[in-house]
């Protein structure tokens, strides 16, 4: 069994269930270094509250062989971050599997990683990846080549385990997805917006039609960075 080096990246504002859903799942690949890796190795907050503790920098990072870009409101930022950028440019030409989980598709395409891949995200700023030349998907996992991306947030622990079957075999992706008991049942039919009440559905755009603005005004400035 190879061994893996496997790169979650960290930054302010972060989902945190983007990055600890896959890491679960990822961490049970088998002869698999899960690193946590940050500009420094300071806590990073996290959208929820609480804060994460990266395990490296960028620098100190071994060469992954899988690298995954988690989401969440920090993702704004993280698109402008020349450092995060640069590092991602870099380490996804050896990495076998370069993905993402929610809107850390957004950041991929500010790399410049996506043009010409189908790819997804979260629902709502799921268009926005054409900004970057990336071809929007409406699927929970979408695959193209070694560019695997999941949609918003708990489709990371989907993602995990597709790619888990992608590298490992299926057998062993279903007996990770046994040992970990996940077998969904939500209570309600609304984690979609082809299933939530139309209502619903145009409230989470009301709340949200102040941030997906700013986020798309950072979309317009990461894509007009990779173009000029």
């Amino acid at each position: 069994m190879d061994a893996l080096d496997i790169a979650f990246v960290l930054f302010p504002n972060v989902t945190q269930l983007d990055v600890t859903g896959p890491v679960q799942v990822l961490s049970r690949l088998g002869n698999a270094s899960v690193h946590l890796v940050s500009r420094t190795t300071d806590p990073v907050m996290t959208d929820a509250g609480f804060s994460i503790n990266p395990t490296c920098t960028y620098e100190a990072c071994p060469e992954p062989d899988i690298v995954c870009v988690p989401g969440g409101a920090g993702a704004d930022d993280a698109m402008l971050d020349n450092e995060l950028i640069d590092w991602l440019r870099q380490v996804s030409t050896g990495a076998d599997w370069v993905t993402s989980v929610c809107t850390g598709s957004l950041v991929l395409g500010a790399a410049g990683l996506l043009q010409g891949k189908k790819a997804t995200s979260h629902w709502l700023s799921r268009p926005m990846l054409a900004d970057f030349g990336a071809i929007p998907v409406a699927e929970r996992v979408v695959v193209d080549g070694k560019f695997v991306t999941g949609g918003g947030v708990t489709a990371g622990i989907d993602f995990a385990l597709s790619l888990t079957a992608m590298i490992r075999g299926e057998e062993h992706a279903k007996l990770v997805q046994l040992s970990l008991e996940y077998d969904p049942q939500p209570p309600f039919r609304s984690g979609s917006p082809d299933d939530a009440d139309q209502v619903i559905v145009d409230r989470v755009r009301e709340l949200t039609r102040s941030s997906q603005s700013r986020r798309q005004a950072k979309v317009s400035a990461a894509s007009a960075k990779l173009s000029g």
